[in-house]
């Protein structure tokens, strides 16, 4: 049976050197939609961003593929076509017995070479090239972000995603619970709802399907949600779910159902870069996108 074939194409960015950094990735499969991936570390190095973007492509993949790998990296290329055998081999030590730098990203991107079939190639970085230019703009971009605690291991991450129909009334939603290493997912069909009512549902439904009092850190795309859940409930309460103008709470049931669980649960919640999302985040969304649409098939078939 032949792989899945991927076209990647990867870039790291650091400012100052060392610095704060990002990488950037985009991933072109043959069949399927293009993904973009981004992300940020406080303090690091060009060379770390640069590996870092190649393994967050390739670990980005579900299954294991046939992939051609661009990279404007020399170390990178070099280092895991020529060099990094001989480093194994001599315990990840140079030729002059120093310790090999970076050993932690080298020997994890190791680890994924034997799950892919990849072959290196470089590109000249700020040469016009449109995908490079993009995963370059990625990483720049992602520098300059509130890194998200994605790595975070005593908590739990939940990551939504909704879809709304307005024209239809109907949505769905769908939760990406993941801890540590272990991943649960959920969701919904709405009907008659909204699409901030659904972000608020959403929230509640996934938080009262935990069954441990972990830390939580929750990921939505939705401000409304973010913010009303982060800064505004407890004057609401304390306002008999009423604004500061006096009008009642737009969702106030669905509001009040999720101030019930938060007293039970330490949560933080992050709003997502649209433009960039993390993987599960995306996953969530069309997760959404993909249940509503067998809804909407099962309706007209009734």
């Amino acid at each position: 049976m032949s792989l899945p074939i991927v076209t990647i194409y990867t870039d790291g960015s650091c400012s100052p050197n060392p610095g704060p950094g990002g990488w950037g990735v985009v991933i072109l499969p043959l069949k399927g939609k293009k993904r973009e991936l981004s992300g940020k570390v406080e303090n690091t190095t060009n060379n770390r961003m640069e590996l870092q973007a190649s393994l967050e492509a390739l670990q980005a993949l579900a299954s294991p593929s046939t992939v051609q790998l661009y990279t404007d990296s020399k170390y990178v290329q070099n280092g895991i076509s020529k060099w990094i055998v001989n480093w194994r081999n001599n315990n990840w030590l140079t030729a002059q017995k120093e310790a090999v730098k970076n050993r932690d990203l080298w020997e994890a991107l190791n680890r994924e070479i034997q799950r892919h079939k990849v072959q290196w190639l470089w590109v000249k970085g700020h040469a016009d090239n449109p995908h490079n230019e993009r995963a370059d703009a990625l990483a720049v971009a992602a520098r300059g972000r509130i890194p998200l605690p994605l790595a975070e291991e005593t908590a739990v991450h939940i990551f939504l995603g909704i879809t709304w129909k307005q024209k239809l009334k109907i949505g769905s939603w769908a939760a990406i619970f993941r801890y540590q290493k272990h991943f649960k997912v959920i969701g919904e069909a709405v009907e008659n709802s909204s699409a901030n009512r659904i972000h608020i549902q959403s929230a509640c439904s996934a938080l009262q399907n935990l069954k441990r009092r972990l830390p939580i850190h929750l990921y939505t795309s939705s401000g409304y949600l973010k913010d009303g859940a982060g800064n505004w409930l407890k004057g609401w309460e304390q306002n008999d779910w009423h604004t500061r103008e006096g009008k009642s709470v737009s969702n106030r049931e669905e509001w009040q159902a999720l101030n019930r669980v938060l007293r039970e649960y330490s949560v933080n919640f992050h709003k997502i870069d649209k433009e960039m999302p993390p993987c599960h985040s995306q996953e969530a969304k069309e997760l959404a996108g993909e249940w509503v649409e067998t809804f909407i098939d099962g309706s007209d078939n009734r």
